[in-house]
């Protein structure tokens, strides 16, 4: 092991579970803050790896957990506001408490990620405002060395995509209307993602900058969802609805438990989750492909 110990708000989800076992491979020792830790156990068994009970919320805590660290990452994001928790407060406000945490006890290091086109004041939906004001915080009148992160969809083992896809699709009968049909995905693989923070954080050189990670292809929803369709054996007729239609379903679903669909998610849905710059090809990661991986794991 090195003697370098990292933080991670956020490691206990999808992008963490395999973020933490790259980081472990590598020789970094990994402190993991989680609310309740116990739902957690099969991250401690993965070697130099701690997890520890905190609300990372709490006054004072993240200057008591980031003590005797040489770097911090940050994977803490919503979709959906609720329960007290809200974009500005997980994307923007929790930003700040942890830049002055870590420059409180002499955290160097700050990886932070962000979405694909997140921008603070024109981005098409609230989601995308507050990662973009996020992001900007990060790189903005700090002493530390920081790396930010802007991926498309990511998609692997475990992930919120195609196996959600498939759960809707298998309760669906025969018809699945789908909303934003033509919005386009350059989904990226989690594999790929985390090599690159991992790549990030041992090389200076990527000190101050911001990296857009996509997939090698472009994709519809309506092909990606048809995919996973053909996947699990469903024949299912995808039927794209109208705008209209698509807003009208945002407002319904949003009232459902688990809020399936938000009138946020269409308007995140209206910029194009696609790659201007390839940042997997300047930290030298070749992409992998969804026809390549996902059916090893959706069936």
């Amino acid at each position: 092991m090195t003697n370098q110990r990292i933080c991670i708000l956020g490691g206990t989800g999808f992008v963490g579970h395999h973020l933490v076992t790259r980081l472990a491979a590598s020789g970094y020792w990994c402190r993991l803050l989680a609310r309740r830790p116990e739902r957690h156990r099969d991250l401690s068994l993965v070697p130099g790896t701690e997890l520890r009970r905190s609300d990372i919320f709490e006054t004072g805590v993240l200057e008591k957990q980031l003590e005797g660290c040489t770097a911090v990452i940050n994977l803490v994001g919503i979709l959906n506001e609720g329960s007290g928790r809200t974009f500005q407060r997980v994307h923007v406000d929790l930003v700040e408490r942890i830049l002055a945490a870590a420059q409180a006890v002499e955290v160097p290091r700050y990886l932070h990620m962000s979405a694909l086109h997140a921008q603070s004041t024109r981005g098409t939906s609230r989601y995308l405002r507050t990662k973009g004001k996020g992001e900007d915080l990060a790189h903005a009148g700090t002493h530390m060395q920081v790396t930010s992160f802007r991926p498309s969809v990511i998609f692997g083992p475990g992930d919120g995509f195609f196996n959600r896809f498939a759960t809707l699709l298998k309760i669906t009968p025969g018809v699945f209307p789908l909303a934003c049909p033509d919005a386009r995905f350059a989904p990226v693989y989690v594999g790929d993602v985390v090599s690159a923070m991992a790549k990030a954080l041992a090389n200076p050189g990527c000190v101050g900058k911001g990296y857009d990670l996509c997939g090698p292809r472009i994709y519809s929803l309506r092909e990606l969802v048809k995919y996973t369709a053909g996947l699990i054996g469903r024949k299912t007729m995808v039927i794209g609805l109208p705008d209209f239609g698509a807003r009208l379903q945002a407002r319904v679903f949003q009232l459902l438990p688990g809020k399936p669909f938000t009138m946020d998610n269409y308007l995140s849905l209206q910029t194009d989750s696609i790659c201007e710059h390839d940042g997997l090809a300047e930290l030298g990661i070749e992409p992998r492909t969804v026809e390549a991986l996902v059916p090893g794991y959706l069936h």
